[in-house]
């Protein structure tokens, strides 16, 4: 972070790379996510009149709208001040003006909180692990996902959703590739997955597919425990898996003239219908 006098002696771009870089860091410190050495330190003032003068800075930029402009003056008069939403409007006023726009991985999110349980072993040794509650028997069969931002996306759906375990198929992507991890938001390493080829998958347990020209949604019977087939976004799902499911097919109806949606969509549009069905005839 820089101080702000030394802010205004910087030229138009230079300055308003700055800012942005110093919103960012402000948003990650408010959110508790900032890098070691990184939090904020400046003695001569507050954390919150720090972000209120880089926003004064902001608002003399001959190139920020006057949409922009009465937006943040509205942030900083606000009681209480929210010092996280006015970085988080600030940066992005500020990536409009320079010309880029935020990726899924450039968005700061604070990681949310799991429940911890601790446990002493026959040494003495005290272990904290973490505990997620889930609805038993519900999985999903992610086939050949190329994408690792909707498998990232489907990591998230299934983990907040209640799904108790992901399978992969063999040609699904990496779920530790970057940019999974960073679309999946902590949820892949919480949620329970394993690769398994069509023929491995659980015998005793009904198999559906979400595909189009099955049942529609608010009328297919979902079952209590059961593992929901995704295809891949080019293709769908593959015809060996169409046969393995013997449960039948659940379709999202649709009228647009594209009729179409992305596979994380409707994956998690079928995740909670499936949970609200299991809660209400369970």
């Amino acid at each position: 972070m820089i101080e702000p006098q030394k802010l205004f002696q910087l030229s138009g771009g230079q300055k308003r790379r700055k800012l942005a870089l110093s919103f960012g860091a402000l948003e990650r410190d408010i959110a508790g996510i900032a890098e070691a050495g990184s939090e904020y330190s400046f003695k001569s003032m507050t954390r919150a009149q720090y972000v209120k003068e880089l926003v004064k800075i902001l608002l003399k930029d001959p190139k920020l709208s006057p949409e922009a402009a009465r937006e943040l003056e509205s942030l900083l008069t606000a009681e209480p001040f929210d010092e996280l939403r006015t970085c988080n409007i600030a940066r992005n006023h500020l990536l409009t003006i320079i010309g880029t726009f935020p990726a899924e991985w450039d968005l700061i999110i604070a990681p949310h909180k799991t429940q911890q349980t601790s446990q002493v072993d026959k040494t003495g040794t005290n272990t904290l692990t973490m505990s997620r509650s889930f609805y038993p028997g519900v999985f999903a069969y992610a086939e050949d996902i190329r994408s690792p931002f909707n498998l990232g996306s489907i990591f998230r759906t299934a983990e907040g959703l209640g799904a108790e375990k992901l399978y992969l198929s063999p040609f699904c992507c990496d779920p530790m590739h970057p940019r999974a991890v960073r679309s999946g938001m902590g949820c892949i390493e919480t949620l329970a997955w394993e690769r398994k080829s069509l023929d491995e998958l659980p015998d005793d347990i009904p198999v559906f597919t979400l595909e189009t020209g099955g049942t529609p949604i608010d009328e297919f019977k979902f079952p209590e425990s059961g593992i929901c087939i995704i295809g891949s976004e080019e293709l769908g799902v593959s015809p060996e898996a169409l046969k393995r499911a013997s449960y039948g097919t659940v379709t999202i109806p649709m009228k647009g003239l594209k009729a179409s949606l992305n596979v994380g969509v409707a994956f998690g549009i079928l995740m909670q219908k499936w949970i609200e069905y299991i809660n209400e005839n369970y």
